[in-house]
């Protein structure tokens, strides 16, 4: 079910640009915002992981990391049938976490020191594993792509008010909307796009490390964590904010077409009730399940 918004999504978001192009410059202008589209992506496309990695200040963590962290995330990796992700650490107290890269070739996953101070093992396992799921579906890729687009559409429609050819399709009012609607349209779709991919990264990431009820428990207490703790970084960097497992910016009580992300409870009632039927394979062996917070 994902797969198929998710296109339909993406291709609303192409024919917006493409709109926008059209009202400033008609056939010429749909020609070349389609071209600066593949230009930015192709751009975002290989440099996406360091881009995001960057804006975080995250620190890679190597195969023998006195906390164990890559090892876990290994073992879960095995467990997804994909290869062994980089693993980095982003220094802020807000527990969370993202994935990030064009495929599972070349994929990082990066978790705060909150995230580690806050949850034991097995809830730790349930995150990674949660983003190994987005890795192996591509959510990684189709939502940097995506957020290109928006920034991109936001871009041209602040431009279109100086171009006259926008002004004689649409008069004056009508490019003044189009400059606040487009942006906003783009912005709805991102939203819509990221939060379709969460529940499919929730339930395949149950899958991978065997335990829902694993996953659940983190989400919980990551929402809380979110909203009392700041994370600076994603505060000067909102158009990443849809990347983490939570929200790092501001909670949603409901999924509603403003939020980044599902409401927590409702992905929480999901895990809970795949738990309960019991429909969760263990793809190969669940991760370690150490007791204890994770230090």
């Amino acid at each position: 079910m994902g797969y198929a918004k998710t296109a339909m999504l993406m291709a609303a978001m192409t024919a917006l640009f493409m709109g926008v192009g059209w009202l400033m410059g008609g056939t010429g202008g749909a020609v070349i915002a389609l071209v600066v589209a593949a230009a930015m992506n192709a751009f975002t496309w290989w440099n996406s992981d360091q881009m995001v990695l960057r804006m975080h200040n995250a620190q890679p963590l190597g195969a023998g990391d006195r906390s164990g962290l890559h090892a876990l995330t290994a073992e879960l990796a095995r467990n997804a049938g994909l290869p062994v992700p980089k693993v980095y650490l982003i220094d802020t107290p807000q527990p969370n976490a993202f994935a990030t890269g064009r495929n599972p070739d070349n994929a990082a996953v990066a978790m705060t020191t909150g995230l580690l101070r806050t949850l034991s093992r097995e809830e730790l396992a349930g995150v990674i594993a949660h983003e190994l799921a987005h890795i192996r579906n591509h959510d990684t890729a189709i939502m940097t792509v995506t957020a290109t687009f928006a920034g991109a559409i936001s871009m041209l429609a602040n431009f279109a008010l100086f171009f006259g050819g926008s002004r004689e399709r649409m008069g004056l009012i009508g490019t003044l909307l189009m400059m606040f609607l487009a942006p906003l349209a783009a912005a709805l779709v991102q939203m819509a796009i990221s939060r379709t991919r969460e529940y499919a990264a929730d339930k395949a990431g149950a899958e991978i490390c065997g335990q829902p009820l694993w996953l659940a428990s983190a989400l919980e207490k990551i929402a809380g964590g979110a909203a009392r703790i700041d994370n600076h970084a994603a505060e000067r960097n909102p158009a990443t904010a849809h990347m983490f497992i939570i929200n790092p910016l501001h909670a949603h009580r409901h999924d509603n077409l403003f939020a980044t992300h599902p409401a927590t409870e409702n992905r929480v009632a999901a895990l809970r009730a795949m738990a309960g039927r019991g429909s969760v394979p263990r793809l190969r062996r669940a991760a370690p399940a150490a007791r204890g917070p994770w230090s």
